[in-house]
């Protein structure tokens, strides 16, 4: 069982920058799959990024703005987001899960564990 928790959620305007982390209650480093996922008001939750053994993916709307990463020390997943957009605005969720390969690893419905989320909102 992972416990997780997501902080950093704010309101910003468009061009802004925010980092996301999520604290899990247990070593995940090396065996878990960790990814930040979002979901705006009236649509489905969607991933963003995904980090395992060192290996990154992005969705294809944050590549080049977001970056994942994972600190093992303080078992901790950070999401910095830069450029941000109005479309960006969602609620953002950490997440975990142990049986994934790359061709699945945005899809939310591989991942066992979730925090609560933290919004997040981007004006114009």
């Amino acid at each position: 069982q992972v416990q997780l928790s997501e902080s950093g959620g704010d309101s910003v305007q468009a061009g802004g920058s925010l980092r996301l982390a999520c604290a899990a209650s247990k070593d995940t480093y090396s065996t878990t799959w960790m990814g930040w996922f979002r979901q705006a008001p009236g649509k489905e939750r969607e991933g963003v990024a995904t980090f395992y053994a060192g290996r990154t993916a992005y969705a294809d709307a944050v590549k080049g703005r977001f970056t994942i990463s994972r600190d093992s020390a303080k078992n901790t997943l950070y999401l910095q987001m830069n450029s941000l957009k109005p479309e960006d605005t969602a609620l953002y969720y950490c997440a975990a899960g142990l049986d994934i390969n790359w061709a699945v690893a945005l899809s939310p419905d591989r991942y066992n564990y979730w925090g609560q989320g933290t919004q997040v909102n981007v004006s114009s």
